[in-house]
């Protein structure tokens, strides 16, 4: 068994050697994986985050969303040579421990709990925020005690947790039937987000570009205490783009990952990335934006303000249905990371086996749909959910890292997709995370190294001493 000073390598030739109850089955092709990609990155960001960016850097958000784009772009194209070459569950995780060491492994899949689980926990608490606001609007009233947790006075989010465990239902009964239906709701997505499009931009005024960088390029913290540039807005739409690297998470289950992974990767960030800038550019070409920044569904209100009242609706209706499809992958890709943690033995290896009906982990699945629900219903999410985007940006570091450290040692090894300039996209990955972590406020990055303290615990008291690897054993699942 091959070492590092982080512990035990993964073989990444083991795929072979697992068990049939802990293999998931192939039912993915590549149009469900980029629907899936779509599916978790179009959601609660683009509605809600372009009245964020607007406000940390004005008519420059634009420019926000296009550097952090293009971060995500370079960490998509090593990604996708990754999830080729080691078409295994797990992401960023797996490819850690199959380069890095189990140690560093542990500490990446323990930062992907804060994108999956966190991330999703937030936008099913922003889905009851919708759901409440839509029902009120027809007149019908919930009780408040079971609209908010005990931190804001209530017993419980009871519409966020139902939301959690339906989702977790729905991934329990198969696959690439959550991915069907997946399907449909990204459709609806897309499709209000191009009727917005298509009734602001014809109100654009380049007058409502200027000044088009009030608050600077970097990220700077003014006299009220909140850090604005265009650097600092950067950082917080980036949550708006991620979750393209769920689809690495299903290389498992893909048909055909040489093809199908390469396309769902690649192709959902740079449809995403395009539907994003468009929608920037027609929302603060038609409105100023200040009056953006003030507002809690921005595109609603630039509807509003442009005397479209019934679209305004419409885009509001579209959201309610569909941003359920982010909860679903977000929940799908973390049972996954669990799923693959429990198969190496550092999570309780019951966690690890797979339906023979249905091909899917249900165990550990139900466990996530429960541990989401959980803080989705009674935790406060405002200030923990900004621990997604470190989490988030740590593995991204960790595959652009790990791509170039195979190129080196393992130049051998067959490359279905080989990133073009590998250092050079793999360096600017590393360095556009590590600038968009520092531009994340002070205490969110004490927040991020407590997390991960307390994850080191863990695996120092559970996980080394059960793990496979570590105890001289390829990973069979047996």
């Amino acid at each position: 068994m091959a070492r590092t000073i982080f512990g035990p390598l993964k073989p990444i030739e083991a795929e072979d050697t697992l068990a049939e109850h802990h293999r998931l089955r192939k039912t993915l092709s590549w149009p469900h994986l980029v629907a899936l990609g779509v599916g978790a990155i179009v959601g609660t960001g683009i509605y809600t985050l372009t009245g964020v960016g607007a406000d940390r850097a004005g008519p420059a958000v634009i420019l926000a969303f296009l550097i952090a784009g293009a971060v995500c772009a370079c960490a998509a194209l090593a990604y996708a040579e990754l999830a080729t070459l080691i078409p295994t569950s797990g992401s960023a995780y797996t490819y850690t421990y199959s380069v890095v060491g189990e140690a560093l492994a542990w500490v990446v899949g323990w930062s992907l709990i804060l994108e999956y689980s966190v991330a999703c926990s937030a936008v099913a608490v922003g889905w009851a925020a919708y759901l409440v606001g839509w029902l009120q609007s027809v007149g019908i009233e919930l009780p408040a005690m079971l609209l908010a947790g005990p931190h804001a006075g209530g017993i419980i989010n009871l519409p966020a947790v139902l939301v959690a465990l339906a989702v977790a239902g729905l991934l329990i009964a198969g696959t690439r039937e959550s991915a069907t239906v997946n399907i449909v709701l990204v459709v609806i997505k897309l499709s209000a987000l191009a009727a917005f499009v298509l009734l602001a931009l014809p109100a654009f005024t380049a007058d409502n570009l200027t000044p088009f960088m009030p608050y600077g390029f970097g990220s700077t913290v003014d006299a009220d205490g909140t850090t604005r540039g265009v650097m600092a807005a950067a950082a917080i739409v980036f949550f708006a783009f991620y979750g393209f690297d769920a689809v690495a998470t299903s290389a498992e289950e893909a048909k055909n990952p040489g093809r199908d992974l390469t396309i769902g990767i690649i192709g959902s960030m740079a449809l995403c990335t395009f539907i994003y800038i468009l929608v920037a550019i027609a929302a603060i070409g038609a409105l100023n934006y200040q009056l953006i920044a003030e507002s809690a569904e921005p595109l609603a209100l630039v509807l509003r303000a442009l005397d479209h009242p019934v679209a305004a609706w419409a885009v509001a209706l579209a959201a309610l249905i569909a941003l359920p499809s982010v909860i679903l992958v977000m929940m799908y890709g973390q049972s996954r990371i669990f799923f693959v943690m429990a198969r190496d033995g550092l999570l309780p290896p019951v966690l690890s086996r797979v339906s023979p009906r249905t091909g899917t982990p249900v165990l550990i699945t139900a466990v996530t749909g429960v541990f989401v629900a959980a803080v989705a219903g009674f935790f406060r999410l405002d200030e923990i959910a900004e621990l997604a985007n470190a989490g988030t940006l740590l593995a991204f570091i960790a595959v652009g890292g790990c791509m170039m450290i195979l190129r080196r040692t393992r130049p051998d090894l067959p490359r279905i997709f080989k990133c073009p300039a590998p250092y050079l996209v793999g360096t600017l990955a590393i360095v556009g995370c590590i600038y968009l972590i520092a531009s994340l406020p002070g205490l969110t990055l004490v927040r991020f190294l407590v997390w991960n303290l307390i994850g080191v615990g863990v695996y120092l008291l559970y996980g080394r001493a059960r793990s496979l690897a570590s105890r001289g054993k390829v990973v069979t699942g047996i």
